[in-house]
């Protein structure tokens, strides 16, 4: 897969989470697969449990199918799914 600064316009459902960085200390290391996203967060199944993760303040690693890493700020998925589709990026490199 190709970074570019479309990523955050790509389907995290599906993809491998790891939270890299969080204010909150125990969310540091919690790491599954997105079941599901809302506006503000992200659900992660973590060890067979649902894990809500806020997505403002958290650094996340996501794994994608093709082997792919990206360390992505969640500043930037902040929005539901469908509306970050439709949001212009401004170019942060």
């Amino acid at each position: 897969m190709k970074v570019t600064p479309d990523i955050i316009r790509h389907e995290f459902i599906g993809a491998k989470a790891e939270i890299a960085e969080s204010p909150h200390s125990n969310y540091v290391g919690i790491s599954g697969e997105v079941i599901n996203e809302t506006k503000n967060m992200f659900i992660l199944l973590h060890k067979g449990k649902a894990k809500s993760v806020i997505k403002n303040s958290t650094v996340f690693n996501f794994n994608f199918s093709d082997g792919t890493i990206v360390k992505i700020d969640g500043r930037l998925l902040v929005g539901r799914p469908e509306d970050r589709l439709k949001k212009t990026i401004k170019r942060l490199w």
